[in-house]
């Protein structure tokens, strides 16, 4: 029903936009993805029972290094409280974006450990707080010790506030939207004491989109991602595209999206999820996106897939790992939610787009970032 629904919108949009100068004016394009977008229920929250929400087991936290000639008397002093959630903004020669950052409570600016960094991009519709509230993220942080960063789409980019994933001026390194995320990524690392080595970025929907794009653009600045019914790298070039992606499925990386990727594009570490009942974005996207990062591991390494069923919260789950030459230690894995919708699995019903059911994919996505450093 949803993707009819979709395709009745996109026919509108072919139908009903007014060519202003040779071009769809904007007006048109944030109405149909609007109307779109709401006849597909994106901006449903959950009615799950949040008491359904399950944790899964993370990796124990790793030590944090201390200065060598440390006395006693001056080791920081715990603070009670939890984290700060601070409210930022990014100017650059492509624009302006505001951004959240939640700094844990044991973060010591004068200490000599280095703080891992995730960068989390929200859906269509969503905002950082919200995006915060339903992935449960902040939580994570103040546990496991690492900062996180939520970029905002503005609405004079994007009336439906989503990052803008199918135009090719937003799939190249060094412009557009890559250009402002990566531009928060560096301020943030710069402005406090981040791991060069363990920065993150992981996104939801079109965040998700947004997130693979960053992979192939800045591979070098992200050590691994985390892709949440999103959609593969160079899928689609314009609204059309986009749409067609969603309902049918992206196809590889075509030879434009490749030559748009940065030169020191490489693999970089991915975890998938998407519910098989997806009414929005066809979870056929997902496996796309593991076969792209599965094929370019190739010039490393073979990696060799194995699968095991499970289930957690009330919903099945099928979990792939790829590792090389079948090893324990995976390069990429394909999380496939039996009965999962358009929402985030193990998230909380404080949010949009959060399905308190299924494996927490928060927690999966942290775990599988520690095990992966530059």
């Amino acid at each position: 029903m949803k993707n009819t629904l979709l395709l009745r919108a996109l026919r509108a949009f072919s139908r009903g936009a007014k060519p202003t100068h040779g071009r769809i004016s904007a007006g048109g394009i944030g109405a149909t993805i609007e109307r779109a977008l709401s006849a597909a229920g994106l901006s449903q929250r959950s009615d799950a029972s949040r008491a359904d929400r399950v944790v899964a087991h993370l990796l124990p936290r790793e030590p944090q290094a201390e200065p060598e000639n440390r006395s006693p008397s001056s080791a920081p002093t715990p603070h009670p409280h939890s984290g700060e959630f601070l409210s930022r903004s990014f100017t650059a020669r492509a624009g302006t974006r505001g951004y959240k950052l939640y700094v844990p409570s044991g973060y010591r600016a004068d200490s000599a450990a280095q703080t891992p960094l995730v960068v989390m991009l929200h859906g269509c519709t969503q905002s950082a707080d919200d995006f915060a509230a339903g992935t449960g993220m902040n939580a994570l942080a103040e546990q496991q010790g690492f900062i996180v960063a939520y970029p905002e789409q503005a609405g004079d980019a994007n009336p439906s506030r989503c990052w803008n994933w199918f135009r090719p001026g937003d799939q190249q390194r060094d412009a557009g939207e890559p250009s402002l995320i990566a531009g928060i990524t560096r301020e943030i690392a710069a402005a406090y004491r981040v791991d060069p080595r363990r920065i993150y970025v992981a996104g939801l929907s079109a965040g998700a989109a947004m997130a693979v794009v960053l992979a192939a653009t800045y591979p070098e600045l992200y050590a691994a991602v985390g892709a949440h019914s999103g959609l593969p790298y160079g899928s689609a070039h314009d609204i059309p595209s986009a749409f067609g992606a969603m309902k049918n499925g992206g196809a590889r990386a075509s030879a434009r999206a490749g030559a748009n990727a940065g030169p020191a594009a490489q693999a970089v570490p991915t975890i998938v999820f998407h519910g098989d009942n997806d009414g929005t974005v066809t979870s056929r996207n997902s496996k796309a996106i593991v076969d792209q990062v599965v094929g370019a591991h190739h010039g490393e390494a073979v990696l060799v897939p194995s699968s095991h069923d499970g289930v957690t919260a009330g919903r099945r789950y099928v979990r792939t790992v790829y590792a090389a030459g079948g090893g324990s230690h995976p390069r990429v894995e394909h999380w496939t939610i039996r009965g999962g919708g358009h929402a985030w699995s193990g998230g909380s019903s404080s949010g949009s787009y959060a399905d308190p059911q299924g494996p927490n994919a928060s927690a999966e996505m942290i775990r599988f970032f520690y095990t992966h450093a530059r």
